[in-house]
């Protein structure tokens, strides 16, 4: 099938790459033309495991080019995917302009039968909006399909690749048969694919992040809780996640979640909720817990160094929201980095993948170090932010040796509070026993 996706960020690329891997023959667009070029010479503009073999394979085989003409890749595409950015505007809504301005081009540029599929998240209604864009300047045939993505940043390609679901939000049979002759090769080992209505597939990406959201923050809610009674968050999971009902993912505690879906994805659908006269108080709260809990560690550390922060050097492993990505945004990091430094104390930091994109955000306000150890140097406590591989088996004595004072403050539960204090460790945790 000959595809074109509009939009190179990591839904539209991770949607490209693997559509071509399928022998479909995807055009991938992009207004950025350097951009363009450097995709064209084989250079991936994110990181995300296992996209480059995929990448490099499809372009070296033609199933994969990139291109800023829009008109040629729509004159010869059956499918176009719409995988614009929908930032959240002041009000927290989904901003739509991308989408609808892309959509207002396409109804002056479509020749033929064309299924435009919404890929992007976006509020419910948005089908119905870029329906009437098109139309507007077209009056041939056309269905617009809403097709939320559900890929997990470090895990989009096996996501794509073999999804639990795929949605469909689509009232045209026309557009089903095709659609599910695309997506068949995708779920062969015999997951669904869920056809329903536009507005209801909208519902459903919002609806699935937020409970996600929401199952993270009631975790981190019981982990402070756990702190304050002496109980063992680790052992309170395991309990409840045992119990089917509720399942063992996304149940570990920490300092909040970031990226780029659960913050913008849990604030548009509480506006939209507004929008229609409904309170979603739970929701309202999922937020607030968040932001408070991405500075928790920030305040033990405070109250370690007794207040007081000037002239103290903290180590910081870990600036990306979660492993496996360069992703920043929302990260934790930022709001710890914005406290410590607010407080008087300075930063030195290692990340495996994000420390370009911290530091094109906030430049010099924090030094950048080669490599994990590195960041110890002389440092007066190690604050661990995400849980790379990399960190979960350091060497404890060149750990103790490059610190000041052998104090840990560990935002994502990566040791033993026991091995901690075996080791002479100060040792602060979520929801657990601090040591020392």
């Amino acid at each position: 099938m000959n595809i074109a996706v509009v939009g190179t960020g990591y839904v539209g690329l991770v949607t490209g790459t693997c559509l071509a891997e399928m022998g479909n023959h995807v055009v991938c667009i992009d207004i950025d033309e350097n951009k363009v070029n450097k995709m064209r010479n084989g250079i991936i503009p994110i990181y995300e495991p296992h996209l480059d073999n995929l990448f490099e394979r499809n372009i070296k085989q033609g199933r994969l080019v990139f291109s800023t003409d829009i008109q040629d890749a729509i004159d010869h595409a059956n499918v176009v995917f719409l995988a614009l950015p929908t930032p959240p505007g002041e009000d927290g809504s989904a901003d739509l302009k991308y989408i609808l301005g892309v959509a207002d081009d396409l109804g002056k540029r479509l020749k033929k039968y064309t299924i435009v599929i919404d890929k992007s998240t976006v509020p419910v209604g948005t089908a119905d909006r870029v329906r009437e864009a098109i139309a507007s300047n077209f009056n041939g045939e056309f269905d617009v399909v809403s097709n939320p993505e559900f890929l997990r940043e470090g895990f989009a390609v096996d996501d794509f690749m073999k999804p639990d679901r795929i949605v469909i939000g689509t009232n045209s049979e026309r557009a089903q048969v095709l659609l599910d002759e695309l997506f068949k090769p995708f779920v062969r080992q015999g997951n669904p694919i869920l056809f329903m209505d536009e507005k209801s597939a909208e519902m459903t990406k919002y609806a699935a992040n937020s409970f996600l959201a929401t199952k993270i923050t009631f975790m981190n809610e019981m982990a402070n809780l756990c702190e304050k009674v002496g109980a063992d968050v680790d052992a309170v999971r395991i309990g409840i996640g045992s119990d089917t009902r509720i399942g063992n993912r996304f149940l570990f505690p920490g300092i909040g979640y970031g990226g780029s879906c659960f913050p913008k994805d849990v604030q548009a659908l509480v506006k939209t909720a507004q929008e229609y006269g409904s309170d979603i108080q739970i929701l309202d709260a999922v937020m607030k817990v968040n932001e408070k809990q991405k500075t928790v560690l920030a305040h033990a550390i405070l109250d370690y160094f007794d207040g007081d922060l000037k002239g103290k050097r903290i180590a910081m492993w870990g600036l990306a929201f979660k492993p496996d990505t360069d992703d920043i945004r929302e990260a934790p990091s930022i709001y710890m980095i914005e406290k410590l430094i607010e407080q008087g104390a300075s930063v030195r930091a290692y990340d495996p993948e994000a420390m370009s994109n911290i530091q094109e955000q906030i430049g010099s306000k924090i030094e950048y170090a080669s490599d994990p150890y590195d960041a110890l140097n002389n440092a007066d406590a190690l604050v661990i932010c995400t849980e790379w591989s990399v960190f979960r088996t350091p060497d404890f004595d060149d750990v103790a040796n490059r610190l000041n004072s052998k104090v840990i403050f560990d935002g994502r539960n990566l040791y033993s509070p026991e091995k901690m204090k075996d080791l002479e460790f100060f040792y602060k945790s979520i929801g657990r026993k601090t040591i020392g």
